[in-house]
């Protein structure tokens, strides 16, 4: 696998549907531009982030899979020769939806789909009322740049996550996010909440010794309730190498960040640092329980 030039798409999501597929594609296309051969977009980038109340009206947001947002990104992948890793709100059958994440081929074929597999339901996250949990599992999709351990937001606070797929051969993980602050916290506490966030896939990137890519949404949505003062999206989408290493980092503004993946870094620090080698693989049985009491 040779070096891979990677894009984070980060973007708002006001105005209307038209508009946010314009900021899409003219990211995409940013991209290209700058040589890039692997795009990667935020969660359910298609329009505003919905799950900040519960209202059955918004699952006519839902598509299936394939279908209108896939063939879509499909052609933008084969036009301009590139990977795209897209985010959607599924519509598996009726009375039953995902938050699905798909992998684009250069020549435009969808060639995976990973479905969120841990589910939030907190104040302004209430997506366990719009997602059943997946039952994909954590498999890596094979592409042309390599295999892509593709994860879905709340699943980014999960080592287990990240190490079932780097067990399974990834050679990078990729996380579509939809986080931000509550605007009524103060500052320290916003600190808090965004250095969390980093620090914990960074240390999926540590612990496993291979790349990380998160891709988040930017600005404020308000909540379509009323009720709160909304979301405001921090932005800071990033790429990281295995050791943690900052490779690019997104302020809290739209932009296309633009990161070197070079993969034989992996192989040294995996060599240096043999934490696969001497994990006790027979002592970990407790895992599958919910809890040691």
């Amino acid at each position: 696998m040779s070096a891979v030039t990677v894009a984070l798409v980060q973007h708002t999501a006001d105005g209307g549907p038209a508009d946010v597929w314009t900021r899409i594609e003219g990211g995409v296309r940013e991209a290209r531009a700058r040589g890039d051969d692997l795009v990667l977009l935020q969660e359910l980038h298609n329009g505003p982030y919905f799950c900040q109340w519960e209202n059955a009206a918004e699952f006519a947001r839902a598509e299936p899979i394939p279908g209108p947002s896939t063939e879509r990104l499909g052609a933008l992948a084969q036009e301009l020769s590139l990977v795209i890793v897209g985010s959607l709100f599924e519509r598996r059958a009726s009375g039953l939806y995902h938050n699905t994440a798909v992998v684009f081929e250069r020549d435009g074929r969808l060639v995976g789909r990973y479905r969120k597999m841990h589910i939030p339901d907190d104040p302004g996250f209430y997506e366990k009322y719009y997602f059943t949990p997946g039952d994909l599992g954590f498999t890596p999709i094979a592409t042309s740049v390599g295999r892509l351990g593709v994860l879905v937001c709340w699943d980014q606070w999960y080592p287990e996550a990240a190490r079932l797929m780097a067990l399974a051969g990834a050679d990078m993980l990729l996380y579509p996010t939809a986080i931000g602050f509550d605007p009524r916290d103060d500052e320290a506490e916003k600190a808090r909440q965004k250095e969390a966030w980093e620090l914990v896939q960074r240390g999926h990137a540590v612990a496993n010794g291979i790349p990380v890519l998160a891709a988040n949404r930017c600005g404020h949505e308000p909540d379509p309730s009323g009720a709160t003062p909304g979301i405001a999206f921090w932005g800071g989408s990033f790429a990281c190498g295995p050791q943690g290493e900052w490779l690019a980092r997104a302020d809290d503004a739209p932009c296309v960040l633009i990161a070197r993946i070079e993969p034989q870094k992996t192989e040294r620090t995996r060599q240096i640092w043999p934490f696969l080698r001497d994990r006790r693989i027979e002592a970990y049985a407790d895992l599958q329980k919910r809890y040691r009491d």
